[in-house]
């Protein structure tokens, strides 16, 4: 890395510390997102080969807890334009998340995420739906748990797409994947690692989301337990 680069990185990293949450004078975590200038000036051509982001970054997000400062890096293949509810959208075969850890003047990463279309299911686009992320402490452990959604774009577009609600609580990946349709014999749903395993605040926040995407038209869902 250029050294006008390292002592730009060496800056942003700091700035990204410089929070009163990672000196314990805050009670609670805190969320923010990252400029395109902070984006662009912090994951350099090295960085990015470092931790294979090798798809655009589409945004960061910037969060603290008691254990310290976390960058959750959103990506998008943005691989051809199309339409999406009649206006020019772009559209992706693919989406990663690398959340990396700020220790000193490094970074560490603590998860992965990689998912892509099913183009034998006919669909055509894959995004992360960033109107429903949270970054809050849902059990009270004054740790950030991560709730991301996103989903995919079908023949018929959101009625027949798939959607996934993907959870990190206490570094234990949680997972719902659900099969949207009009029809009832269409739907369906899975857990990956419990639904009755999640605190009940985090249960509500999800049927919370769920309410939200079926009255924004954005998918079909059963009642959930």
């Amino acid at each position: 890395m250029a050294t006008s680069n390292k002592l730009i990185f060496l800056w942003l990293l700091s700035f990204v510390l410089a929070g009163p949450m990672v000196h314990g004078q805050q009670p609670h975590p805190t969320v923010a997102v990252l400029s395109a200038t902070e984006i662009n000036a912090l994951f350099t051509d090295s960085t990015r080969k470092e931790f294979k982001l090798n798809i655009p970054i589409s945004q960061v997000y910037k969060y603290t807890d008691r254990s310290g400062a976390y960058l959750c890096v959103l990506m998008e293949s943005n691989d051809s334009i199309g339409l999406t509810d009649g206006k020019t959208d772009t559209f992706s075969r693919n989406i990663k998340a690398v959340d990396l850890r700020i220790g000193g003047n490094t970074l560490t990463k603590v998860w992965e995420l990689n998912d892509h279309i099913l183009k034998d299911q006919g669909e055509y686009a894959i995004w992360f739906w960033k109107g429903y992320f949270s970054f809050e402490d849902y059990d009270g452990d004054g740790l950030v748990d991560p709730f991301l959604v996103y989903g995919t774009w079908g023949e018929y577009g959101y009625d027949d797409g798939r959607i996934k609600f993907i959870i990190y609580l206490k570094g234990k990946k949680y997972a719902m994947r659900h099969q949207s349709n009009s029809l009832d014999d269409g739907r369906s749903t899975e857990f990956d690692g419990g639904y009755d395993a999640l605190p009940k605040k985090l249960k509500t926040e999800m049927n919370s989301k769920i309410a939200r995407i079926q009255k924004d038209d954005h998918g079909y869902f059963y009642p959930l337990p």
